[in-house]
């Protein structure tokens, strides 16, 4: 099974919205280079694992196959602490990848965390996205996200129950993709 990850492609610029298990491979069937950095910026819509497992992968596999610049992650407060987390536990990979027979890019592995509370957390080029807080369980901040791109808009609603916000978000938008799942799965097991 694969986890939760969206990619928005407007030209040549990706945005990928949560790193699920299996991103990368999912990129790559889907014909989204890895190589190189392409990923834009990666959107985290909260911290819950199912929508964080393939982060290590994303950013390490993008390093080996060539990006060069620090890769853009923009998430809710702990975002910073769990990348950080993530290039302390590879550091003996990272020194052996850059010291080593690979000569990799010593500073590809990098990442630049934003964390926001919502709002506006890109905007260039044409390409406007704004963090929508959401109700998602017991999390602080959990996100949805309206893209607003040359002639088109999408909003991603992110793991939420009904949340008027997001409904305001995706009035006249021209694609929703909203997560759901059945009542039954909801229930308690007995």
């Amino acid at each position: 099974a694969q986890g939760p990850a969206t990619a928005v492609v407007v030209g040549d610029r990706i945005f990928l919205f949560d790193a699920g298990a299996g991103v990368s491979r999912q990129m790559a069937a889907a014909g989204l280079p890895v190589r190189r950095g392409p990923v834009t910026a990666v959107f985290l819509t909260h911290l819950h694992s199912d929508h964080t497992l393939g982060l290590p992968d994303l950013i390490f596999t993008s390093w080996v196959m060539g990006r060069s610049r620090p890769l853009p992650i923009i998430g809710p407060p702990g975002t910073r602490a769990m990348t950080d987390a993530i290039t302390r536990a590879w550091q003996e990979d990272i020194r052996i990848r850059t010291d080593g027979l690979e000569q990799e890019t010593p500073n590809g592995w990098q990442v630049a965390v934003r964390e926001t509370e919502g709002g506006v957390v890109y905007d260039s080029a044409g390409v406007r996205i704004a963090a929508i807080p959401v109700l998602h369980g017991d999390w602080k901040y959990a996100f949805g996200y309206r893209i607003d791109g040359p002639g088109k808009s999408v909003v991603i609603s992110g793991d939420t129950r009904p949340c008027p916000a997001l409904e305001r978000a995706a009035r006249g938008v021209d694609l929703l993709i909203h997560e759901v799942y059945p009542e039954s799965r909801l229930q308690p097991e007995h």
